[in-house]
């Protein structure tokens, strides 16, 4: 596997090595040892979860609060998605900046999204099957989110608003000046 740097601090692209032949392909989407090597800090990941959606429904943008916020690792089973994490760590040199990367079944990458990021994504495809695995299980009280479409972030997602599928909750976050975020170690 590949692992590879983006414009944000410990925000990490990983591109597994695909095997493929007449039969089909083999990859090795996740392995603790390879992983934390590459990473150089211990991480457990304690839950998977998964998502079916369709054609424009967008999730996010979300995270948890210390002591209950999580680090992700996100990839897309089927389809493809937009994938966007902001840097909400008060104190980085990119806090408010976010990475947009498109993650598919085709290409099969995953990004690597630790503690201090809000995150979202937004079906491109006609539909997508996104899993993700986490390292700290939700907890109600310390979820939070951001708008969507927040002024300062000016966040791309690559479908015109009216195409946009979000629920309820997502439509009335605070925006990126009003929401409660939270200082962290990020060495």
């Amino acid at each position: 596997m590949e692992f590879i740097k983006t414009k944000i601090q410990d925000l990490i692209l990983c591109k597994p090595t695909v095997f493929n032949d007449e039969r089909g392909y083999f990859f090795e989407s996740f392995n603790q040892e390879v992983f934390e090597k590459h990473m150089g800090k211990s991480v457990h990941f304690c839950q998977d979860n998964e998502a079916k959606s369709t054609k424009g429904v967008l999730r996010g943008l979300h995270y948890q609060l210390p002591p209950f916020a999580q680090s992700k690792l996100v990839r897309v089973i089927s389809g493809k998605v937009l994938d966007i994490a902001v840097d909400i760590r008060k104190g980085s040199a990119t806090f408010g900046q976010y990475v947009a990367i498109e993650l598919s079944n085709e290409n099969k990458h995953q990004l690597f999204i630790p503690a201090g990021f809000a995150h979202g994504y937004v079906v491109l495809s006609d539909e997508a099957v996104f899993s993700y695995k986490v390292d700290n299980y939700y907890h109600k009280a310390s979820e939070r989110g951001i708008i969507f479409n927040d002024q300062e972030l000016q966040i791309d997602w690559k479908l015109a608003q009216n195409e946009l599928i979000i629920s309820e909750k997502d439509k009335i976050q605070p925006a990126f000046d009003k929401a409660d975020l939270f200082e962290i170690n990020f060495k």
